[in-house]
Formats: C-alpha cells, structure tokens, sequence
C-alpha cells in the first residue's frame, strides 16, 4: 500500500537515528548478575526498545530482561514478529568504530554491529507496526513484538519466554533471509578438550562463525571470518594453522587430519552427509584454545533434514575420542521444517511479491534462525536474494532502502495476515 510506504518514507531518518541508538549499545552476552541473566549490556538495548515502544503508544512488558515483548492493541494477538538485540563480538577488520552507526552516501550503506543481525531489521519490525498502528489499518487480530537478548547464544531467552506465556499461532521472524525460510538444517555444536602441554594456541572468538584469526607465541595466521553455515564464503584460520603447524603435537596433528583446511562438509570426521531439500552438510573447527594445561575446542555442525541429533554426535564424538580428546557438552536441535502449502506462509509470499514485484519462494538455509524450534515458524527477511550484509562480518551493514523496504514488507503481512 502507497500510504505504508508514504509513511515509512516520511519516518526514515528517526528510524536512522534510533537504528544508531542501539548499534551504540555494546549487547554482546556479558556476565551473569542478578537481574541480568545475560549481562547489563543486552539488559540496555532491551530496555531502549521498549522505552521506544512505550513512545508508540504499545503495551511492553520486560520479563526479566531475558525478553521483551510489545502489543500494538488489546486484542489477543494472533500474530508475533520475533527479533534480537544482543550481538557476536566485534572481532578484527572493521573500518571504523562497530559502534558508531555509519552512513556511506555512495553506498546507501549503515555500517556497524548489529545493523544486519538483528538490530536493523528490530528496527523495521516496530516501525512497521508502528505504521500499522498510527494508519489506522483494520485489524481483528492483534500483533506482538518479540524482542529477545540471548539469540547468539543458545536462545535462553525464548525458552523463559515461552515459560512464562504462549507464543500466538502464527510467528515469523526477519533473522534470515528472503522470500521465506521454511526449512533450517539441524544443528550440533560440539566442546572438546584433553591434556596438553604443548605450543600455545588460540583461534576463534565464537563457535557459530568462521575463525578469522589463529594464534601461538610466534605468529598470527589470518583467514576471513564467516557465519558457520556458510563456511564456503570465509576462509578458517584454525584449519589453515593447522595445516602448517600441526605436526608440532600429536593433538594439533589429529585435528589437521579431522579438519583439513578447505573441507567444509566434514567427510573426513566420517560425516558429509546431504539431502535433497537442504543440500550438504557443514563442520567447521570454529574454537582452539591451550590453557591451563588442556587444549580446548569447539566444533559448529549444521546437518540435513533426513539426518538426527543423534546420528551425527556419535559419529563426531567418536572420531574426537579416538584422537584423544573427552567431550566436554555435546548439544543441538534436529531440523526444522514448516510446509509451504500452509495459509502463513502463502500469504508472506504474496506479499513479497506484491511489495518487491519478484517471484516469492521457499528456501532451505543451514543458520538457524530465530524461529528453529517454533513449529510452524518461518524466517521473512531481512536480508534480501543475491545479498550480504556481512553478517558476523566486519563493517556489517543494512542500506536504508532495505531498511525501508524490509518495514515496507512486514507491515503489509502485519496487516494482512490481522485482518
């Protein structure tokens, strides 16, 4: 509808401006304190947004800072948009201040952390209601926001919220990519250590992304970070360490030979599976760290739908056990998979082709997105096809014009799927 996009089009620089606001706030998971089970600093993004919430006239209720949630009416929602406003860690490579939102007019560009995953697209969704709401548009249903702080670290948060109330029947959420994603491989990630005494070495920040760099006491080997779904577009610098150095130890060498550098489907952990829906697998080596007398590890495995939990963690975990190594935590989820043919999901397709005039699909994705053990739930955005906000990237970054037109979206499925 011309008047949701009139009315985005006139609020772009405030949504800009709060969109800066949050990137300003450093969410990463801190420590545990009471009152603040992921840290103080998810706690004050969350707490930014609902405050913004409260400016738009919602109900918001913050359950126990491990959660947000925002009504836009009184009626019983039928409807929930699920984002996130904690981030990964900034990590090397960044051409500026992660924090400090910036614009880049040749470009279209805001850079900064969380401008992709998840703030700017948080951002979309509480504009976009905010136009449903301040538009007047009929509704018969009502719509919730979900705003959590845990996302990049197990999804603690949704598990308390989905403790304390239920989640409405329907629940998208713009962690991912377009037109829709209905299916997400499983996943696995794997902690292992063992006794070691050897060279000290240290590469990767977080087990869900491609290590950038990998470190001992005489260099520092460089690779190119990447999500670890897509091990494909980064390079790991563990992998690559190991292929130089790895005869240094018996650990270091049994690890070259489970994780050649370059492999990413895990065939040579006895994995390598793949299914027609969801394509190959991935395994990536994503942690090493020598401490305190162990070496420390961490494997991020992303698996088809035809496959279980509990097929490919006895697969790993004994390839691991045979090279020396005990499993420290060994935890996942299966796959997650939603039919296309469903009225929720039709309908989002409808309206991406009606906003964006291209052909709305289903796709299958090894991330898991927000809504991975939602039945029924479907990732709409907010990265569109052919797209990299650099996600867990240095400079990530959304354009404005995709900043508007992923609230564009989501206020057309708000108010049509609330009719």
């Amino acid at each position: 509808m011309s008047e949701i996009r009139d009315y985005l089009t006139a609020h772009k620089q405030e949504m800009i401006d709060f969109l800066a606001e949050l990137v300003a706030i450093s969410s990463i998971q801190g420590d545990e304190e009471e009152g603040f089970p992921f840290g103080r600093e998810p706690a004050r993004a969350l707490e930014s947004m609902l405050k913004k919430c409260e400016e738009f006239g919602f109900i918001t209720e913050n359950i126990d800072n491990y959660v947000g949630a925002a009504d836009i009416n009184v009626l019983p929602p039928k409807l929930a948009v699920l984002t996130h406003l904690d981030v990964v860690p900034v990590g090397s490579g960044w051409t500026s201040d992660p924090y400090t939102l910036r614009y880049e007019p040749d470009t279209d560009k805001l850079v900064g952390r969380g401008a992709i995953d998840d703030k700017g697209p948080a951002v979309a969704a509480l504009f976009a209601a905010r136009a449903v709401k301040e538009l007047g548009l009929p509704l018969k249903n009502g719509i919730r926001l979900i705003f959590g702080t845990n996302e990049e670290n197990g999804s603690a948060d949704l598990a308390y919220y989905r403790r304390k109330h239920k989640l409405p029947e329907m629940v998208f959420t713009p962690d991912g990519e377009y037109p829709v994603i209905n299916a997400e491989k499983g996943m696995l990630r794997v902690y292992f250590s063992a006794n070691y005494y050897g060279i000290p070495v240290r590469g990767g920040t977080v087990i869900n992304a491609v290590p950038a760099v990998c470190s001992d006491d005489a260099d520092d080997y460089h690779g190119i970070s990447a999500h670890a779904s897509t091990p494909e577009k980064g390079e790991n610098a563990i992998t690559k360490y190991l292929s130089i150095q790895g005869n240094l130890h018996p650990l270091l060498n049994s690890l070259s030979e489970l994780f050649p550098h370059g492999e990413f489907s895990g065939k040579s952990c006895g994995l390598g599976f793949h299914d027609e829906i969801s394509g190959d697998m991935t395994c990536v080596l994503s942690l090493l760290n020598a401490e305190n007398g162990r070496l420390h590890g961490g494997v991020d495995i992303r698996f088809p739908l035809d496959r279980t939990k509990a097929e490919i963690s006895d697969i790993i975990c004994g390839k691991l056990r045979e090279a020396g190594f005990e499993i420290d935590s060994c935890e996942g989820v299966e796959p997650h998979f939603t039919d296309e043919k469903s009225g929720f999901v039709q309908t989002l397709l409808r309206v991406y082709e009606r906003v964006t005039g291209e052909k709305g699909h289903c796709i299958a994705i090894g991330g898991g997105t927000y809504v991975h053990e939602i039945e029924g739930g479907v990732a709409f955005g907010a990265e569109f096809p052919n797209e990299d906000g650099r996600m867990h990237c240095p400079d990530e970054f959304i354009t404005t014009g995709n900043l508007l037109k992923n609230a564009e979206i989501m206020a057309e499925a708000m108010a049509e799927l609330c009719l």
